[in-house]
């Protein structure tokens, strides 16, 4: 869509996500507990709607989950602080390397983090 512009976004998760979910601490072995636990997203709506579409297992009208399994359980509230700093991206693909570039940044500071 010409116009479409997409924005990362950050979620906080429960740290109850490292203990009961073997795929989220299998992808995040540097983590020691000290930080936070984050789901990195990217998105053309807000990101506050965004995160309701998480939290409520949100389907659209072709039939398609939209939410993140992880964060409908174990999202908390959004972390703009993490995120603000990076300017719409007018492409999806560029969109998704910034998703991938913003998660494994976070990873390397400590954080738990889960991106798709």
């Amino acid at each position: 869509m010409p116009g479409t512009n997409y924005r990362i976004y950050v979620i906080e998760l429960s740290k109850r996500v490292f203990t009961e979910n073997r795929r989220f601490r299998e992808a995040n072995p540097q983590f020691n507990g000290v930080l936070q636990c984050l789901y990195v997203g990217m998105t053309s709506k807000p990101p506050k709607e965004r995160f309701e579409q998480h939290k409520t297992g949100y389907v659209n009208r072709k039939g398609h989950k939209l939410s993140s399994n992880i964060v409908q359980k174990y999202g908390s509230y959004l972390r703009p602080s993490l995120y603000n700093h990076i300017d719409p991206i007018p492409s999806r693909t560029a969109a998704l390397k910034m998703e991938e570039t913003l998660a494994l940044e976070l990873r390397r500071q400590g954080y738990a983090v889960w991106f798709n």
